[in-house]
């Protein structure tokens, strides 16, 4: 990691560890704007994990619904294979009738 993300991730910490005791859970994300920032940092890099978390932070408000939103895969890391739709799946056809 670089020197620049080491500070960055540092700076959250700091929040975290000083003022969000004090603020309280109000992020209308999951995961919260500081793990997401963590997050974004690790898996993107100082520049645009920074990006990523600024934009994050921007959008939470009090007129944008919130939500689940995970941070975007990094190109450099492979993406998690996916099961193909027939693999997996239930069957929905029933093989004897319920009474």
């Amino acid at each position: 990691m670089s020197p620049a993300g080491a500070a960055l991730k540092g700076a959250v910490v700091a929040y975290q560890w000083t003022l969000r005791p004090l603020i309280g859970c109000n992020c209308r994300f999951y995961p919260s704007c500081s793990d997401y920032a963590l997050e974004a940092l690790t898996a993107h890099g100082a520049l645009r994990g920074s990006w990523l978390s600024t934009r994050r932070i921007l959008r939470c408000n009090p007129w944008h619904a919130g939500g689940y939103d995970p941070v975007p895969p990094s190109p450099r890391s492979p993406s998690p294979a996916r099961p193909s739709p027939t693999q997996d799946a239930p069957s929905l056809a029933r093989t004897s009738p319920e009474i």
